[in-house]
């Protein structure tokens, strides 16, 4: 849908800005033997970590499959257990596809800028370069070329050798960035089209589907606001003595010490029977207190 691809846009677009600062405030390469390739697979692969876990925490449908749970009274047979199966498969796939957006971003925009790819792979260059100096040894050769991504640590004599390394490695950072653009790009576009083909559902009959299910769970945080607002005043009403926003209050309710350290500390979802849940300790009061104690006469007139 729409919204789906803004969203997903403007998380790309969002990826590549972060990408970018992150690179020209924070990346500098060590250009030191061993210490080249840690530091750029971990600017390459922690970022893109984050990018996944934080792609997952911030979907709801994450926590919906996580905390879901069928009912005690449902008779699950096979049918219906491979049922639940495809459908938890189908939901962690899109719960999946929209988190790698971020991730799949910034390793691509990374790749394409080569830096983080040339300091981590530098001192593993497989071609010779030094033309003057056949008599470099392995380790020589390996220290000479962690220092390439640094140009001011380059002997003179090394810098024609340097600017060719460096061509070479983005060469391949930007190959393999492009290739990741391409792989992405396809794999999405065909798991559109198996997903179309598979439906039981025609185009127009999706459509519907997908406009009622959006409006169902739109008057449905409606319902749910307005019912808990309207519940918990209740709770608040009894506590207080009167309904907060009422004009025409006449007297209003003196909660006892008891009461406030009754309400008052950590409060944690309660199980009172099978079915029934005390929401906070405000709740677990209305619930199991009268409403005695002392009240006081308000006088409306200034």
């Amino acid at each position: 849908g729409k919204e789906v691809v803004i969203a997903n846009a403007i998380i790309a677009i969002l990826t590549i800005g972060g990408q970018q600062l992150f690179s020209f405030f924070t990346f500098s390469c060590p250009c030191h033997v061993g210490q080249n390739l840690i530091y750029g697979l971990a600017f390459l692969g922690v970022p893109a970590l984050i990018l996944l876990i934080v792609g997952y925490a911030l979907n709801s449908q994450t926590w919906r499959l996580v905390t879901g749970k069928s009912s005690h009274f449902e008779k699950v047979t096979s049918p219906n257990r491979l049922l639940k199966c495809k459908l938890v498969c189908f939901v962690l796939c899109s719960i999946t596809g929209r988190a790698l957006v971020a991730p799949v971003t910034w390793l691509a925009v990374t790749l394409i800028n080569g830096s983080y790819y040339i300091c981590a792979v530098s001192e593993y260059v497989p071609v010779y370069y030094y033309g003057n100096a056949p008599n470099v040894t392995v380790s020589e050769r390996s220290r000479i070329l962690a220092t390439f991504p640094c140009s001011q640590l380059v002997p003179p004599e090394l810098t024609r050798a340097r600017d060719e390394v460096i061509l070479l490695l983005r060469y391949q950072s930007q190959v393999a960035g492009w290739l990741l653009i391409a792989v992405v790009v396809i794999t999405v576009f065909l798991s559109y089209c198996l997903a179309s083909c598979f439906s039981p559902l025609s185009f127009l009959h999706f459509r519907y589907w997908s406009s009622y299910v959006h409006n169902e769970q739109e008057l449905f945080d409606e319902a749910t606001e307005q019912h808990s607002r309207l519940y918990a005043m209740q709770h608040v009403r009894k506590f207080f003595g009167f309904v907060p926003g009422s004009e025409n209050v006449k007297e209003i309710r003196i909660p006892s010490l008891r009461e406030w350290q009754a309400i008052s500390g950590l409060a944690f979802l309660k199980r009172v029977d099978e079915e029934h849940y005390d929401y906070s300790l405000l709740h677990d009061w209305a619930l199991k207190e009268r409403a005695n104690g002392k009240y006081l006469r308000v006088d409306q007139d200034p």
